[in-house]
């Protein structure tokens, strides 16, 4: 069974909305920066996305993927839609090797 790794939505303020998370509901902040930024609950993370850079998604982990678009942590993915539009990331947090 696949996990759910990460939902993503889209906000104006990247910087704003985790730490409105954090204040308002605990959230501890992962990661942030201008263009996206990340929280994580005892269940799930959350992740704030500018509307021009990705898609509002939700994201499965899957150690089985071997290549993808290499993000800067180091973690690989793909985007996918399912039969109804919406957009889903696969992810695998190895490390890349260059």
């Amino acid at each position: 069974m696949k996990r759910i790794d990460h939902i993503a939505i889209v906000v104006e303020n990247t910087v704003e909305a985790a730490r409105w998370y954090e204040r308002e509901h605990s959230a501890r902040i992962e990661y942030v920066d201008d263009s996206w930024s990340l929280v994580s609950f005892e269940n799930v993370k959350l992740a704030f996305v500018l509307e021009n850079d990705h898609p509002p998604h939700f994201a499965f982990e899957d150690n089985g993927l071997e290549s993808g678009n290499e993000h800067r942590d180091g973690s690989v993915s793909v985007y996918k839609e399912d039969p109804w539009g919406n957009v889903i990331e696969i992810i695998n947090y190895r490390k890349v090797s260059k």
